[in-house]
């Protein structure tokens, strides 16, 4: 690896703090990088747009929480480089390297010939409006189908390769991979997937019915989401992070993507260890 990319949560003060202590380090070892634009000008060096950074880098580094990492893993997934999450955040399910090890890290995952890594499957969803594509997005955690500020509960239909499975009377639907069953899936009542299993879980908000529960797909199946409610706000949500107004007769159409993330893991993990530290699993 040739060229390390740097980006870092906006405007968060430890992320300023470990760049300056980072980049003189790099700079010694000869390291080549590229620092993202908002931390760049905090510190009074040359940066550039993530987008940038994204396309130029061989390995990207980001100093933040698991949100950091869902909006680079969009940037980069394309041209499968692989992401180091340092966690400064407060879960950090996916980002791999805490705020002490972050040299270490960075020197395990450049000097050994493969560091150690996981891909983890990514969705990708497609809005169509009167038949045209009009949108397309490749998402790491989730594709959310939700209501407005309205209190009415919404219809929305879904299909299984072409075959109806339900209508849901919810306020909203979650299409997650399993690295975002942890996520707002889980808030929602739905499983948890361990990180490699190939599957998509559709999981209800706040489901009208008790008898509809989240329910585990295969991952090569194609889900076709509408929303039926007349004259409600609809909005779809991807990582959380980016939003879509959605209209009357719009489609969301839902199917794992041809691209994957790819997260390094330069020291030993025990997924279980994350769930009983994260979730407080075995607790009383």
């Amino acid at each position: 690896m040739k060229k390390i990319g740097i980006i870092a949560k906006e405007g968060h003060p430890e992320a300023i703090r470990i760049l300056e202590e980072l980049l003189p380090w790099f700079e010694e070892k000869g390291f080549e990088y590229l620092v993202d634009e908002e931390a760049a000008k905090v510190l009074g060096r040359p940066g550039y747009p993530r987008a940038k950074v994204a396309e130029a880098a061989d390995l990207i580094i980001t100093l933040g929480g698991d949100g950091t990492i869902l909006s680079v893993a969009r940037l980069v997934c394309a041209r499968g480089v692989p992401i180091l999450g340092v966690n400064l955040g407060g879960l950090g399910f996916i980002t791999e390297v805490g705020r002490d090890r972050v040299k270490e890290a960075v020197e395990k995952a450049l000097s050994c010939e493969e560091c150690p890594s996981e891909e983890r499957m990514m969705l990708a969803a497609s809005i169509k409006r009167h038949g045209e594509l009009i949108a397309e997005y490749s998402v790491l955690n989730d594709v959310v189908i939700n209501k407005g500020s309205t209190q009415r509960i919404i219809d929305i239909e879904a299909y299984v390769n072409g075959a109806l499975m339900t209508t849901f009377r919810a306020d909203g639907l979650i299409a997650s991979t399993p690295t975002g069953s942890t996520a707002y899936c889980l808030s929602a009542g739905g499983p948890v997937l361990y990180p490699t299993v190939a599957g998509i879980v559709l999981t209800p908000i706040c489901s009208h019915t008790l008898a509809m529960r989240p329910i585990v797909l295969p991952q090569d199946v194609e889900i076709e989401i509408k929303p039926v409610t007349k004259n409600v706000e609809v909005y779809l949500s991807l990582d959380g992070q980016v939003g879509f107004s959605l209209r009357e007769r719009d489609v969301v159409m839902v199917a794992m993507s041809r691209h994957k993330a790819k997260l390094l893991m330069p020291f030993e993990r025990d997924y279980f260890q994350v769930l009983r530290e994260k979730l407080r699993w075995g607790s009383r």
